[in-house]
């Protein structure tokens, strides 16, 4: 904008005069109270130019507050003459507004100002009438941030209202809402976590197999049990669950210790008693790390490179795949976390405040295993008049496990069915109606139904810290990305402080500058499937 066209709206507030463009230099500030000192200096040397003594000059060192409230005055009227252009022409030719028609503008001293409904009132004039400020405008922009900064940085609602003493922006909440979101202050003191969408399920919950083909293992504990018969003394317990990746069936197993060989042990009944195991899912050492001791122990247990070995050869003999989620992403092993919770809630229930020894311990293990297994998993038909349900005990032994055994069928006649043939077609009846009723109820997204733009490497995120507030949450770079089949990425790698941890997506949380500027996701992208 040139000299004369700064003079012109000075002088001459009617938009029908000159075209009115915005300063270039203002986009280049995001401090407000930056850009209306330059102005004011502008405005200074103006009207000394225009003074033909020396002495009717301002030479002061520092500007008055007269020439920054000055400055303020003209920043916001070029805004309203560049916002707000037909709002002020119409209100000068007397026609009705139609942005601020309900606000009953006026204009004084060329800005435009709230009439409003509190003429009579004891506020003073600038309450009264505030400056209307328009909305998705650079001025008003900094002004609200600089306001919300020399403010402390309050809510969103304590500073509309603060400005309100003002001035008067319009789309105020939504204005405030975008200008609080990007501050990085604000941010770090209740960061959002960042979310994709829901992934598909793995292959081994939707294809048909074996029960326990597939399977998740983790922890649960400690149980104190009695040891000892004339003085017991009470010692720590431990429960490992499986659970079938395929059919949600259970296998509780009692383990005395968190020391490797006790971890075999059960993995080596568990096995005797449900088969081989083609893949073995299981949390990463990083989800047991934490300020309760037993999580420690666990930590180590599973950091331990010896305890490792020994694992690795005892599944490497028997071809089964070890699988880790990613770190301090419980998430990922849902299926498992939720057998944990209603293993420990009928442990709850069940046995209370009372110690058990070993052996009872193991028996009321093998008794919720059976209430576990005989949870329904869907109904095989909508007839009232049939109410049986298919339970994962279905796969494991073709009937309920709370019901009487089937009498025997060794009198039927030869050319009919044998009853192994019959049993047979009793799974493969079982699998049909699996595939039938069961995976339809999969198909729609419980949560996180948009797809969001991918983290990609470089950006700056705070490391979530349970252990610690907000704000003392680690900064931190994007080193490493790790998409998905579908593209996707879940899990990143990111460097903090010299060590560099992988993480989920989750698990971070975007800072709001440019740097971390994502495009936002296009609308073929967006479609919930």
């Amino acid at each position: 904008m040139n000299y004369a066209c700064f003079y012109s709206v000075l002088r001459f507030p009617s938009p029908a005069s000159v075209k009115v463009e915005l300063f270039p230099f203002v986009t280049k500030f995001s401090n407000f109270r930056k850009v209306q000192r330059i102005v004011a200096y502008v405005l200074r040397f103006v009207n000394n130019c225009q003074q033909k003594h020396f002495l009717d000059r301002i030479l002061t060192p520092y500007l008055t507050i007269r020439e920054l409230q000055r400055s303020t005055e003209v920043l916001i009227k070029i805004s309203q003459h560049v916002q707000l252009a037909d709002e002020i022409e119409r209100l000068q030719s007397n026609k009705n507004c139609k942005r601020v028609g309900n606000l009953r503008p006026f204009i004084r001293d060329g800005l435009l100002r709230v009439g409003g409904r509190l003429i009579y009132s004891k506020l003073p004039y600038a309450s009264k009438h505030p400056i209307i400020l328009p909305d998705k405008d650079p001025i008003t922009t900094m002004l609200i941030r600089t306001m919300q900064i020399e403010l402390l940085h309050p809510g969103q609602l304590a500073l509309i209202n603060a400005i309100r003493q003002r001035y008067w922006p319009l789309k105020a909440r939504s204005t405030v809402r975008q200008i609080t979101r990007k501050c990085v202050e604000c941010f770090r003191v209740r960061p959002g976590a960042t979310t994709q969408q829901m992934g598909n399920l793995p292959q081994s919950r939707i294809v048909p197999s074996p029960a326990f083909a597939v399977t998740g293992v983790d922890y649960v504990g400690p149980l104190l049990v009695k040891q000892g018969t004339y003085r017991p003394k009470l010692v720590k317990a431990y429960l490992a669950v499986y659970v079938c990746m395929t059919t949600k069936a259970v296998h509780l197993e009692a383990v005395s210790d968190l020391t490797t060989d006790a971890f075999l042990a059960s993995l080596r009944r568990f096995i005797s008693r449900r088969g081989l195991v083609q893949q073995l899912h299981s949390d990463n050492a990083t989800n047991f790390k934490g300020a309760n001791h037993e999580l420690n122990q666990l930590y180590h247990l599973f950091r331990d490179q010896q305890m490792l070995d020994q694992v690795q050869q005892f599944c490497a003999a028997r071809e089964i795949e070890w699988h880790f989620i990613p770190p301090d992403a419980p998430e990922f092993g849902g299926l498992w976390e939720a057998a944990v919770k209603s293993a420990k809630t009928h442990l709850k229930r069940v046995v209370g405040n009372a110690r058990l020894t070993f052996e009872e311990l193991a028996t009321i293990l093998t008794e919720i295993e059976t209430v576990l297994n005989s949870r329904p998993l869907f109904s095989i038909s909508t007839d009232p008049a049939d109410p049986q349900v298919i339970t994962p005990a279905h796969y494991l032994i073709g009937r309920p496990l709370i019901t009487p055994a089937e009498p025997s069928l060794e009198d039927i006649k030869a050319n009919r069915l044998s009853r192994w043939q019959h049993l047979q077609l009793m799974r493969e009846h079982f699998w049909r109606a699996w595939r039938r009723d069961y995976l339809n109820t999969l198909q729609p997204r419980k949560k996180n139904l948009r797809m969001m733009p991918n983290l990609r490497p470089g950006m700056v995120v705070l490391l979530h810290d349970k252990t610690q507030p907000p704000l003392n949450w680690k900064l931190g770079h994007i080193t490493a990305v790790h998409p998905d089949a579908e593209g996707l990425v879940r899990v990143v790698d990111i460097f903090v402080d010299g060590s560099t941890f992988r993480r989920p997506v989750n698990k971070l949380s975007v800072l709001p500058i440019e740097d971390n500027s994502i495009a936002s996701p296009s609308d073929d992208e967006s479609v919930v499937t």
